[in-house]
């Protein structure tokens, strides 16, 4: 281990264990449900070491090496309070709330290949960063970077500005302004754009984050079983909007922050959906016979989910769900089977759907297919791989190539027709978190391989 021990040891050193429900791909009906406690979520004070930890491994060894990648020889990421560079928070350590008062951060690429970590602020930073300013006012401030910029003499300067990429365009325009005064003539041409370092620094995954990323994805995995139990929906009485909100209160109960509200919606026999309808399902009253559908997202440990699960609501007498249903959901799970094989080192999204669509027209599968990036950030950088309202190439992201050690919402449904519901179509809308190890795909917490029952 790069940094001395595993993440994973780290945990179990101040007694927290890697939470794996055994229920993940079971039907949920009878289900207890769990205390916070079982689930084994650190307290916000001891969160802090292992993500300073992963932290710590990436800058030390990531950093240098996708430096090194993208030709840069120096790094800047300059923020003022209230205007941080997206980037910003996946650089310092925790806890960080804000950049404060102008704060800048100095990635200096040596002969050996290592990077310096410098801070040039008003206040002293701390590990993992070198103070090489602090104090002064603003202007001088701004100088002590110009002259430090000087002194490194680096033959080429990444800054964070991108016109396709949200999360390489931190570096705003009078910042941009400030650093061009504080700079000689003969250094301005050395500015160039840090976009592909940012994507590459933000998409790739670390051994030791993919050691805490399957603990992540159970928890989310785990309440979304908790929510689609009948401990929690009772047929004819509670609203779709109540097992939503049962789902956010749970996650703020165990202080797992969410990215986006999550939603619960039912698909009912004669009130079929539009084939080509993207957003198929209504809300309401949860009824006996109804399929339900759920979208969640949390993060925690710096790592974000995105999930999407499938229940079916049993009829008074029911012991199981029609096979009808049961062979739409193998037909989902042989779409992911088919998008996840298309992953190769180097193809960019657009060629992965375009060769994904292909092959389910040949098996005959009404399907659609809108992947993306995880990692930080809910919506990550990297390969967009269709989307929702484009099955189509899209410019620029679609076109980025496909790298290892870099994780995926492997997102998109099929629709079939179910002789139970006289032929109607049933959309059954998956969502699993993974990574692609440069070979192959791996579902962090497993898949839906069966639907959740609700008695």
């Amino acid at each position: 281990m790069r940094i001395g021990f595993a993440v994973g040891a780290l945990l179990a050193a101040i007694g927290i264990f890697v939470f794996w429900p055994s229920v993940a791909n079971e039907p949920s009906q009878g289900r207890v449900l769990k205390s916070a406690e079982h689930y084994q979520v650190l307290p916000q004070q001891a969160r802090i070491e292992p993500v300073n930890a992963m932290l710590t491994d990436r800058l030390e060894n990531l950093l240098p090496a996708l430096m090194e990648e993208q030709n840069i020889d120096m790094w800047l990421v300059l923020n003022r309070e209230y205007a941080e560079d997206p980037v910003y928070f996946t650089l310092v350590p925790q806890p960080t709330f804000a950049a404060r008062r102008t704060t800048m951060l100095v990635f200096n690429r040596l002969e050996d290949g290592t990077v310096e970590r410098l801070t040039v602020n008003t206040y002293p930073f701390g590990a993992p960063y070198e103070a090489a300013w602090s104090g002064g006012n603003l202007d001088e401030q701004w100088q002590a970077l110009g002259d430090l910029i000087v002194e490194k003499d680096p033959s080429s300067i990444g800054i964070n500005v991108s016109r396709d990429w949200p999360v390489a365009d931190g570096l705003s325009s009078a910042l941009h302004q400030r650093l061009t005064e504080v700079l000689p003539d003969t250094f301005q041409d050395r500015l160039v754009s840090a976009e592909k370092l940012v994507v590459r620094w933000v998409e790739t995954r670390t051994e030791q984050e993919l050691e805490i990323y399957p603990h992540v994805l159970s928890l989310a995995r785990a309440v979304i079983g908790e929510a689609f139990s009948s401990q929690v929906i009772t047929p004819g009485v509670t609203h779709t909007d109540d097992v939503a909100w049962y789902i956010r209160n749970r996650f703020e109960e165990l202080q797992l922050p969410i990215w986006f509200m999550p939603y619960v919606s039912y698909q009912r026999v004669g009130t079929e959906c539009e084939e080509d309808t993207f957003f198929c399902g209504s809300e309401g009253v949860i009824q006996r016979g109804d399929v339900l559908h759920t979208d969640v997202g949390i993060c925690y440990l710096t790592l974000c989910t995105d999930t999407q699960e499938m229940a079916y609501v049993l009829e008074v007498g029911e012991r199981d769900i029609p096979q009808g249903f049961k062979d739409a959901l193998l037909t989902g799970n042989r779409w992911q089977d088919i998008l996840t094989d298309n992953f190769v080192t180097g193809r960019t999204g657009n060629e992965i759907l375009a060769a994904t669509i292909a092959q389910n027209e040949s098996e005959g599968i009404i399907s659609s297919t809108y992947t993306h990036p995880l990692g930080f950030y809910g919506h990550a950088p990297g390969p967009t791989i269709g989307m929702w309202d484009n099955q189509g190439p899209t410019p620029i992201r679609g076109d980025y190539p496909l790298y290892p050690n870099t994780a995926y919402a492997i997102e998109g449904n099929v629709k079939q027709a179910v002789p139970e519901w006289n032929g109607q179509f049933v959309h059954i809308r998956l969502e699993q978190s993974a990574y692609f190890n440069g070979e192959n795909v791996i579902y962090f917490a497993g898949r839906q391989t069966q639907w959740h029952l609700i008695e």
